[in-house]
């Protein structure tokens, strides 16, 4: 069960967590993952931000399969680079948006509605953090892939492991990210009702 999960200890990093923080999950508790769905104070808002974060996950995952694939049978670069780069700079650059808006605007906005759940924004943010070095790196390797194509299969191939590993690290580390970030979030907003939480918001 999603209440049941391992929680960390004091100072564990994204890509050592296996949830949020036991005094963090008192909320989520009262609104666990399979009531979310067809509860009223699920609103559009909510719901628009959920989705935001499923296409994340899926472009991620995409990416990490397109660069597989290819991995597999390493043939026509060309085909693979005009699929690939509006790709990742659309992954990288809404990811990255995603996360300004998040830092200065909403995760204030709920850490000054619910006081008790502010070291879990402090969390999140200090994510935002993790996910900003690991977008650089995936940034890094991908073009050092493309730079690559030009040079031999041999060449493309070692950096095209690079780029995966990038890739993978990062996904890793987002779909840590989205689920505690969900598990936070999505709870409060049931509790509190979407309309009264973002009374006077000029974001949404």
């Amino acid at each position: 069960m999603e209440s049941e999960r391992q929680t960390p200890q004091p100072g564990e990093m994204l890509d050592q967590r296996r949830g949020l923080p036991a005094d963090l999950i008192w909320i989520y508790q009262r609104y666990p993952r399979d009531i979310w769905q067809d509860h009223q104070n699920l609103g559009d808002m909510s719901r628009f931000w959920l989705r935001r974060h499923d296409m994340f996950r899926e472009v991620g995952s995409m990416l990490q399969r397109g660069i597989d694939e290819w991995r597999e049978k390493p043939d026509d670069p060309g085909s693979l680079s005009a699929w690939l780069a509006p790709r990742i700079n659309f992954f990288l650059g809404q990811l990255n948006d995603h996360h300004q808006i998040e830092d200065h605007y909403y995760f204030p906005l709920f850490k000054g509605v619910e006081p008790k759940l502010g070291r879990g924004f402090d969390l999140l943010d200090s994510d935002h953090h993790v996910i900003h070095e690991a977008l650089e790196r995936n940034a890094m390797t991908a073009n050092a892939f493309f730079e690559s194509l030009s040079k031999g299969k041999e060449n493309a191939r070692f950096a095209a492991d690079a780029y995966a590993d990038a890739n993978e690290q990062l996904v890793a580390l987002l779909a840590r990210h989205l689920a505690d970030e969900e598990d936070l979030i999505i709870p409060m907003i049931l509790d509190r009702g979407e309309a009264s939480l973002m009374a006077g918001s000029e974001v949404f």
